[in-house]
């Protein structure tokens, strides 16, 4: 259970961070019914906090890196055109794609003419201009204020759910009950069943090997978190289960991962757990953690944090 609490912290951050507001109705309607994850970047809130940003650098993935030095390689400035960024995965089948969508105010004309002087075509695909990007990716403008991008077969499949051809994210009820209710906040995620099993087995360590969590397992049903960086860091994580009696066994695992690491702890891994709180409500886990800009920035330079964000 060593590293079972702090994953349980820091997987919002580490496995998938994210910052973000309210989806907007040109992304919605390319996003396929299949969603494993949902995750947002609010870059207007991310530059406004010295915290957010020092946990960015920290502990964004490199397929998140990537996506960004696509757009800075087809010449945006992140700072300026970008308000929000969108992270999308979602199942075709049995193969998981990932898009992006960024949401901002695009110079679309000016960016034409820059691809043209290059020499650079777009490819057709329908309606769509699909422009090369880094790393093989494709990007096309929705409209002026929303750009899609990701490597092709992503990309085609997300316009085949604009145009139709696919189910949307409006059809799946699960995902949007989630939302419900987290779309303000600074930082949002949403997980289906699967993405939850995947995250609680990581989160719980050696303690996911036990009997009792197989059978807990195919009784977590989805996830969400938010994060907000107002008057220090606050993150709230709820994992949804099929009954009252999961979600309880559920916070008994993790509250016992608490008092066994606060046995060893020491320095800032102390503070933090003391700013840890854990219950069940009906059927869902609820994990809070709160604390100060501070202790929170001591905690990302700390070799605990180094080692459970890998």
């Amino acid at each position: 259970m060593k590293r079972m609490v702090w994953t349980a912290v820091l997987l919002a951050m580490a496995a998938a961070p994210v910052w973000s507001a309210s989806l907007g109705s040109s992304a919605r309607t390319i996003i396929p019914s299949e969603v494993q994850q949902i995750i947002s970047v609010d870059y207007r809130a991310l530059r406004s906090s010295s915290t957010a940003m020092a946990l960015k650098e920290r502990v964004l993935p490199e397929n998140l890196k990537q996506f960004e030095t696509a757009l800075r390689g087809m010449g945006l400035d992140l700072d300026q055109d970008v308000d929000q960024l969108d992270f999308i995965s979602f199942r075709d089948g049995s193969t998981l794609h990932t898009i992006g969508i960024a949401q901002g105010q695009f110079p679309t004309t000016q960016f034409a003419r820059r691809m043209a002087v290059r020499k650079v075509k777009p490819a057709k695909y329908r309606l769509a201009d699909l422009y090369p990007a880094a790393s093989g990716m494709q990007m096309t403008f929705l409209d002026p204020a929303t750009m899609l991008f990701g490597d092709a077969a992503s990309v085609k499949l997300a316009l085949d759910t604009r145009d139709g051809e696919l189910p949307s994210l409006n059809t799946n009820s699960r995902i949007a009950d989630l939302m419900g209710g987290i779309e303000d906040g600074t930082v949002w995620s949403v997980l289906d069943a699967n993405g939850t099993q995947n995250m609680m087995r990581s989160a719980l360590g050696d303690a996911s090997r036990l009997a009792d969590y197989d059978t807990v397992k195919k009784r977590l049903v989805g996830s969400r978190y938010t994060m907000n960086f107002s008057g220090g860091v606050n993150l709230d994580l709820d994992v949804f289960t099929s009954d009252s009696f999961t979600a309880g066994a559920l916070s008994s695992l993790v509250k016992a991962g608490v008092l066994y690491r606060k046995l060893s702890a020491t320095g800032v891994e102390k503070v933090a757990l003391d700013s840890v709180t854990v219950n069940n409500d009906s059927d869902k886990l609820r994990l809070r953690f709160k604390t100060d800009d501070s202790r929170f920035e001591s905690l990302l330079k700390s070799d605990l944090f180094a080692a459970v964000s890998k």
